[in-house]
């Protein structure tokens, strides 16, 4: 009775907004759309570093398991990097420095410019690692001609790796890994000004020393996971996921999408735990992507390394913009500031029980699908069954509401569509304004 009257009270107030020549709530399309990449980007490539041109191409470097040379990529789109041909620009000394241990390059264009930053052993040491950079000249880095600006010196003549370049106010900075000698660990993270692309200036500064438990496991390590953020969490944020086979995630870099609206994190991993001998003798860690999220008080949300495949979407409410679909006890509704981000990120996969269909997988606990049950969606595990492939398969429609977002109409109850009702989700049918607005969802 109670929602009989509700639905009453709804139904009065849209008919009084339409004759007022007003609309339902509505939200804007929004700034950052759903963008989605099929992972790996590339195999037996670690440490990625992927940067986007003026020219509109994305240009790929990584470390080798050779550790031998430079390489590098381009395309027009993330995912072309994945089949597009490789040139090696640089290879090792054979004697003396620079002739070992060539690990984890990044390609930066400053001034006109193409840089290569990365670091490297000696042959009669090569664990005397060392930052040093390349300078290329020509619009085509692949095909540029490429010589050496040397060591980048740093305050001690120390283990030292993982340079990024990056720019605040118009003052561009070097980051990097280093071992203080007085110190008993691997590396601390160092923040100086550049009074070139290959020479800092001032003082560096200490931004972090590994203290935690999480940063000290096997070495006293700390990587840097951010260039736009130097307070460190008690927690990592971001780690392995033994739900979704991924392991090791890190050093990562950031990018952005082909459109420019979303924020892409690149990164490695590996698709099992434990490693048998030498970690550097692996050669399986491998290129991956998705995108970065962000918490309503501005912090980056990276969720966990996703499963292979299609990466996840979240669907934000057309009428409640602020709230997201998520599961919690695995009952599907909307929610606002969900800080576990993978409970609200879902694959958009081929359809269990028809071909132009579509089901929706959960990032978090692959093999669970949205699926309805007495018309209540809850996430549930693919028991195989015809009449679940039935219940979580939907028509993907043009948003009831607005075009530009997307409604989802059951395969086995034409007509009924997945919508949200005092915050839960359910299948309806959809009469009114106000159950086209509840039932329109923006990928994001």
């Amino acid at each position: 009775m109670r929602r009989t009257a509700v639905r009453l009270l709804l139904a009065v107030l849209v008919t009084l907004a339409t004759c007022l020549g007003g609309a339902p709530a509505q939200a804007a399309v929004p700034d950052s759309p759903a963008v989605t990449y099929t992972n790996p980007i590339t195999e037996k490539r670690a440490d990625p570093h992927i940067f986007k041109h003026t020219d509109g191409y994305y240009y790929f470097t990584a470390t080798v398991p050779e550790y031998d040379r430079i390489v590098l990529r381009r395309a027009t789109t993330i995912q072309g990097l994945k089949s597009a041909p490789e040139t090696t620009i640089w290879t090792k000394h054979t004697s003396g420095v620079m002739g070992a241990h060539i690990w984890a390059p990044e390609i930066h264009f400053i001034d006109g410019k193409w840089y290569v930053y990365f670091a490297a052993g000696a042959t009669n040491d090569v664990w005397a690692i060392r930052m040093y950079v390349l300078e290329g000249t020509g619009a085509n880095p692949l095909t540029a001609t490429w010589t050496e600006k040397g060591q980048i010196r740093t305050q001690w003549e120390s283990f030292s790796l993982d340079a990024t370049t990056f720019v605040v106010g118009g003052v561009r900075y070097l980051a990097w890994a280093q071992r203080d000698p007085s110190v008993n660990n691997n590396t601390d993270i160092y923040l100086a000004r550049m009074a070139n692309p290959w020479t800092i200036t001032g003082t560096p500064v200490m931004l972090s020393r590994p203290t935690h438990s999480w940063e000290t496991v096997g070495f006293k390590v700390n990587d840097l996971l951010s260039q736009a953020s130097w307070s460190k969490s008690p927690t990592p944020v971001f780690a392995s996921s033994a739900a979704t086979g991924q392991y090791g995630p890190g050093h990562n870099s950031f990018t952005v999408s082909e459109d420019g609206k979303s924020d892409i994190l690149v990164y490695h991993d590996r698709g099992y735990k434990d490693i048998s001998g030498d970690p550097l003798n692996d050669p399986n860690r491998r290129t991956r992507v998705q995108k970065v999220y962000w918490n309503a008080d501005g912090t980056p949300n990276f969720g966990i390394p996703v499963a292979g495949g299609v990466t996840p979407q979240r669907f934000s409410s057309y009428n409640v913009p602020d709230r997201f679909v998520r599961h919690y006890d695995y009952r599907a509704r909307i929610e606002a500031n969900v800080t576990k981000l993978a409970d609200s990120q879902f694959r958009v996969v081929p359809g269990l029980a028809g071909s132009g269909t579509v089901s929706l997988e959960s990032a978090n606990f692959p093999g669970y699908y949205l699926r309805h049950k007495n018309f209540e969606v809850w996430l549930e595990k693919n028991d195989g069954s015809a009449r679940f492939a039935s219940d979580a398969t939907f028509h993907r429609r043009a948003g009831l509401a607005d075009p530009a977002g997307v409604s989802y109409e059951s395969y086995n109850y034409p007509g009924r569509y997945v919508r949200h009702w005092e915050y839960l989700l359910n299948v309806q049918a959809v009469s009114t304004a106000t159950d086209r607005a509840d039932a329109t969802f923006y990928a994001q």
